[in-house]
């Protein structure tokens, strides 16, 4: 099929979605998707001459037949069951979102407000009833980078999840977001997510991405964090579907003076995964970590894209991002830091390190710096390589085996990301994931029982 047709499959496929939609939602939305829709007339779906999508073509997927489905649509799943998964020691406030929607129940309602003005739940329901504080936000981070994937998630919008937290209040424990896509057919769904913090105490958010059953789909979600001053957040995200998903995360985080944004996406399995992060750092003395691992073995595809743009004076950015590749998996790092002319006494650091176990894994990585500022700190750097021989000799020589040898390099390989977890549970538990996955151990979704290959 050649690239023309490809792309015209593939984006009359996207209008057609759009156009069953366009009118559905409050007012505001339905201004909010009419400009979306707009605009993905304009620009249509990036490709690989757009330089940020050079080596992930999305167009490709998009010319399946994926359903969509502007309302929830019933499935025959024990949410008891799925409340199971992922970390069961961790202590946490579980919210179930099923096919880009919020899965409300008797244990989880809608929406509700804590005593401490805390507010959880869903987006759509904080639209009814607090529709001056979301639309304060909602699209404010986006909308300054364009992209075109969020284009097409701002005209496709479904539902996610709404936090709400108030200067000196403090989640009683961490939220996990459980979000998973369970289908008899393949279908595309639009998670849309909106977060925003005051509050100087450390808040912690989980976020694991599910396949319940082996059916192909195309989640594209988006995300916008709002950090207050001196607000503070730790944020999570664990990624684990089959080969057949294609996964799109567009993280927007946006930081005033003195907060502290700290964050870890782990990589478990998928099939296609893109994840693109954009973090302004808007206030003076702001600070942003960001750490990253993925694990990727067969055909899949992992491409990771970050922009960390220092507007202001004495900010701090630290970027890790890892990968370990084997057969013929392929592993795409990009990022790039922009310090503007004002931005003295910015410190921003970014490294991409790559393992290759195959000779027929991939790894592409494109660190990039952009400084207008004299009076910095600045590095960035990409190291690929295989496995450190000095280091297996020394193991092997103390009667380790070959194989067992690789996964404890292996292991410690990681530990550097893993070891970033601040929540003592889930950094166990991610560890215990990444040494299984690192076995062959680990399906490539918790219930999936397809034989991806």
């Amino acid at each position: 099929m050649s690239t023309n047709l490809i792309q015209n499959i593939a984006q009359e496929n996207i209008q057609k979605a759009m156009e069953t939609v366009l009118d559905s939602g409050t007012q505001p939305i339905v201004a909010i998707r009419k400009e979306a829709y707009e605009k993905f007339l304009q620009k249509g779906l990036p490709n690989k001459k757009n330089e940020n999508y050079k080596y992930t073509s999305i167009e490709q997927h998009y010319t399946g037949k994926y359903q969509f489905y502007p309302y929830l649509k019933s499935e025959n799943i024990n949410i008891d069951e799925v409340f199971k998964c992922d970390v069961p020691t961790l202590n946490t406030q579980v919210i179930v979102l099923m096919n880009g929607w919020y899965y409300a129940t008797v244990q989880q309602p809608k929406l509700i407000k804590h005593s401490n003005g805390i507010i959880v739940g869903s987006l759509n329901e904080a639209i009814n009833q607090y529709p001056e504080l979301v639309f304060s936000y909602l699209g404010k981070a986006a909308h300054k980078y364009h992209d075109e994937l969020s284009t097409i998630n701002e005209a496709l919008m479904q539902d996610g999840i709404f936090i709400y937290i108030p200067a000196k209040a403090q989640l009683e424990k961490p939220i996990q977001l459980i979000n998973i896509v369970v289908a008899d057919e393949p279908i595309q769904v639009y998670p849309r997510h909106l977060i925003i913090s005051e509050s100087e105490f450390e808040n912690q958010i989980l976020v694991c991405d599910h396949s319940l059953n082996p059916s192909p789909f195309i989640m594209n979600g988006l995300m916008e964090v709002f950090l207050k001053e001196k607000a503070k957040l730790s944020f999570y995200r664990m990624q684990n579907a089959h080969n057949h998903s294609v996964q799109i995360t567009n993280n927007y985080i946006e930081q005033e003076k003195e907060s502290q944004f700290h964050t870890a996406f782990i990589t478990l399995h998928g099939g296609t995964v893109r994840n693109n992060l954009w973090v302004d750092l808007i206030g003076s003395e702001a600070q942003s970590n960001l750490n990253g691992l993925w694990l990727a073995d067969k055909n899949q595809h992992i491409d990771y894209h970050t922009f960390v743009k220092h507007h202001t004076t004495n900010c701090e950015s630290n970027q890790l991002f890892k990968g370990i590749l084997d057969d013929e998996a392929t592993g795409i790092f990009s990022g790039k830091i922009l310090v503007e002319k004002g931005a003295q006494k910015t410190n921003a650091y970014q490294s991409n390190k790559n393992l290759i176990i195959n000779p027929s894994a991939k790894v592409r990585s494109k660190p990039q710096l952009e400084i207008y500022a004299d009076d910095v700190k600045c590095s960035h750097g990409s190291a690929t390589g295989k496995l450190d021989d000095e280091a297996m000799f020394y193991l092997r020589s103390r009667g380790i085996a070959h194989k067992e040898a690789c996964q404890l390099l292996m292991v410690a390989f990681a530990s550097e990301i893993t070891k970033q977890i601040l929540i003592d549970a889930l950094k166990e538990e991610v560890e215990t994931l990444v040494d299984k996955r690192l076995r062959g151990e680990l399906s490539r979704c918790n219930r999936c029982s397809i034989a991806c290959s």
